[in-house]
């Protein structure tokens, strides 16, 4: 026998669209209503009755009607807890029903069956069932349960004390989490300390709030747990780099940023890179790496390494090598060239001549480019070029890192999919550095360069990224260049030729004469026979022209003619024999003007900057030449330097030629290796010292020169003073 269990019946007051009625019959599916205080009466299905929202049933103290039954919760339960309330569900079922599970078609047990017991018999009957079984339950207790269960269903007949939320701090002293937080929030924008100083500060607000006797401070180890438990819940932070940190975290909700089109927003940013170069100055040092990432591909559109200290220059040809394909290298093989990845490189070729022989790196011309409040990125060089190429910018707010995540992220996946495995490592922090170092880096700027472009194109662009999912594929991860792929058979390629003259806009400018030397500027000099026309004559009514140039490659410039943009070398470029960088002429300025006049200044600086390359060049270590020496002057002493100045060999600016000081910094190195001879071993032969000058007839340098040359020991010059 089914039994229905009714919801509503003849006579009963219920809630309607926000009214009272009483239900006053019922016919099938139809119901008829009668709203107090109004005559009429009213004919409606009885499914959109109780389907309505505020449907409720007002002479019952619970609505009678079905739920669906609560299983989810019961998850989060341990197997003990979760099987005792099935159990009871289980008994409550055959209470109310006589059957145990959903089969309804076999009979009732004996004690159970409706048709012949009552309700209350029922219950006793299930409380005497349990009692015998070995658990103790009254009859209340089950009528207890069935109210618990028509009410919550399933999770009502969980233990309320296995329901309870449980307090992060745990059974810990409400008064000390009090003091906990005030601490806290007291030490906020000030100086952090250890935790035994937040300790101590507890320990002083406990007894100022309730005496010296009222509350302990708990041990170090369980208040360094509870320290650390309320900073978490209260949104507080133990340290100062934790403050940092939470104060560039996005207020909750958490809203990811979001892009359709290649192009819509192009993240830009610069941070150090944890890799050692070895820089034109012979020294170790971080470079700086300046890099967009397309938001809605997470394609690296571009990415510059240069020497700390970005230029403006260096984000605005940032900006303009987005717009142009990357062109394959000549030791790159075929497999990283666009024809041979995913992107539709025919149809692309068809459009855009010069994806011909191009990398399998996309070309995304930027919509809107987002960028923090950095001088690089705010400067005039900078906003000019996005201004000239068609480009909004638009900047973050201070603090506010999480605003352009994507290349924030970007930075942190170079550092363990790329940087970690190049020698020079750094590490991310300082309990993971090296202690030599300095001494790993091998890579120059450009070579490190060239490494990071084809990791860009083998390591990146083709590696699926968790975030590239589609809404309706979610388990389907596709990589850069297959979103790219997608997205430009959608949106579309429009190509955008950049001239010259367009990369001569997108260089640093400044204002100056042309004087009968010519351009001045950074103490050098410009000067050429396009401008003979124009010396000491401008439109303008300062009477200077404007000039751009790229400090990675001062050795011309361009100044703008009534005829358009025109070159101009610099006059000492012949003295330098390689190429060279702004840093560099830097290091050397700064060394010369400590002891060189003002008369032929710019042209010893040229000399200087040829023997530093040339020593570069030649694995030249030594620093004598440079540091202790006049250029110019010959050293006393130095063999061969005469004989080799008469025979039209190459000579440094010291007088002594090239080859003649790394020979003797090679005997220099021998001797200072030499050593006693182990025991029953030959005896080493140790050349003639001379009394008067210390030094072999081989090596008769100046003291000074072999000074520099040597490493210094202490033992040695305390016995020669």
């Amino acid at each position: 026998m089914k039994r229905v269990v009714d919801v509503v019946k003849v006579g009963d007051r219920i809630r309607f669209e926000d009214r009272v009625h009483v239900l006053a019959g019922l016919d099938g599916t139809l119901c008829r209503l009668l709203a107090e205080g109004d005559a009429g009466v009213r004919v409606l299905l009885l499914t959109q009755v109780l389907g309505a929202p505020d449907f409720e049933v007002l002479d019952q103290p619970h609505s009678a009607r079905r739920r669906v039954p609560v299983h989810g919760p019961l998850d989060g339960l341990g197997p003990e807890v979760r099987e005792k309330a099935l159990a009871w569900e289980r008994h409550i079922l055959e209470v109310e029903t006589g059957h145990v599970g959903p089969r309804q078609d076999w009979p009732p047990r004996p004690g159970y069956d409706p048709a012949v017991h009552s309700l209350a018999e029922r219950e006793a009957a299930k409380a005497a069932e349990l009692t015998a079984a070995g658990q103790a339950v009254s009859v209340a207790t089950v009528r207890r349960m069935r109210a618990r269960y028509r009410e919550e269903g399933v999770w009502g007949l969980v233990d309320g004390r296995r329901k309870r939320e449980r307090s992060v701090f745990g059974q810990a002293d409400p008064r000390v989490v009090a003091a906990i937080t005030g601490a806290l929030t007291e030490q906020r924008g000030r100086s952090t300390g250890t935790l035994s100083r937040l300790r101590r500060q507890v320990a002083w607000l406990l007894q100022d709030t309730h005496g010296p006797e009222g509350v302990a401070v708990p041990p170090a180890a369980t208040f360094n747990r509870l320290a650390r438990a309320v900073a978490e819940q209260q949104g507080l932070a133990l340290t100062a780099a934790g403050e940092r940190r939470r104060a560039s975290r996005p207020v909750p909700v958490f809203t990811p940023t979001h892009a359709v089109a290649p192009g819509e927003l192009v993240m830009m940013d610069s941070t150090l890179l944890d890799v050692m170069v070895v820089c034109e100055d012979g020294r170790a040092r971080r470079p700086e790496l300046t890099m967009a990432v397309d938001v809605a591909t997470r394609s690296i559109t571009a990415a510059v390494l240069r020497p700390k200290g970005t230029k403006a220059v260096d984000a605005a040809v940032l900006l303009a090598q987005t717009l142009v394909p990357q062109p394959m290298r000549p030791h790159w093989p075929q497999y990283l060239s666009m024809a041979a990845s995913v992107i539709p490189h025919a149809r692309l070729v068809s459009i855009d001549a010069r994806m011909q022989g191009a990398a399998a790196r996309p070309v995304i011309r930027p919509t809107t480019v987002v960028i923090d409040q950095g001088k690089v990125f705010v400067s005039r060089c900078f906003l000019a070029a996005a201004e000239h190429l068609g480009i909004s910018v638009q900047p973050c707010p201070p603090a506010s890192g999480h605003a352009k995540g994507q290349v924030e992220r970007g930075f942190g996946a170079i550092g363990t999919l790329f940087a970690q495995y190049v020698a020079g490592y750094t590490g991310n922090s300082l309990a993971t550095r090296g202690s030599n170092v300095e001494d790993e880096a091998c890579w120059t700027l450009p070579q490190l360069q060239d490494l990071l472009d084809e990791w860009v194109v083998c390591g990146w662009q083709e590696r699926r990224h968790e975030r590239l999912r589609h809404p309706l594929m979610p388990r389907l991860a596709l990589t850069p260049n297959e979103m790219w792929a997608a997205l430009v058979g959608i949106a579309g390629h429009v190509p955008v030729p950049l001239t010259a003259a367009d990369w001569i806009e997108l260089l640093p400018s400044r204002r100056c004469a042309i004087g009968d030397e010519g351009i001045r500027f950074e103490h050098r000099t410009y000067d050429g026979p396009s401008l003979n026309a124009h010396r000491h004559r401008s439109t303008a009514t300062d009477g200077k022209w404007e000039v751009h140039h790229n400090p990675y490659e001062p050795w011309q410039c361009w100044v703008r003619l009534p005829q358009g943009w025109e070159p101009v070398p610099w006059i000492h470029q012949g003295l330098v024999s390689r190429p060279f960088t702004d840093t560099t002429w830097r290091h050397i300025r700064s060394v010369v003007n400590q002891r060189e006049g003002r008369a032929e200044h710019e042209e010893q600086l040229a000399r200087h900057l040829d023997e530093l390359l040339r020593r570069a060049y030649t694995a030249d270590t030594g620093v004598s030449d440079v540091a202790g020496s006049r250029p110019g002057e010959t050293t006393p002493g130095a063999p061969g330097a005469a004989a080799d100045a008469a025979a039209g060999g190459e000579t440094s600016p010291t007088g002594r030629p090239a080859h003649s000081r790394r020979k003797a910094h090679t005997d220099r190195t021998k001797q200072r290796n030499a050593q006693a001879p182990l025991p029953g071993s030959p005896a080493r032969q140790v050349p003639h010292m001379d009394e008067d000058s210390g030094t072999t007839p081989d090596i008769a340098d100046s003291v000074t020169s072999a000074a520099a040359w040597s490493i210094f020991d202490a033992h040695q010059e305390a016995q020669q003073w």
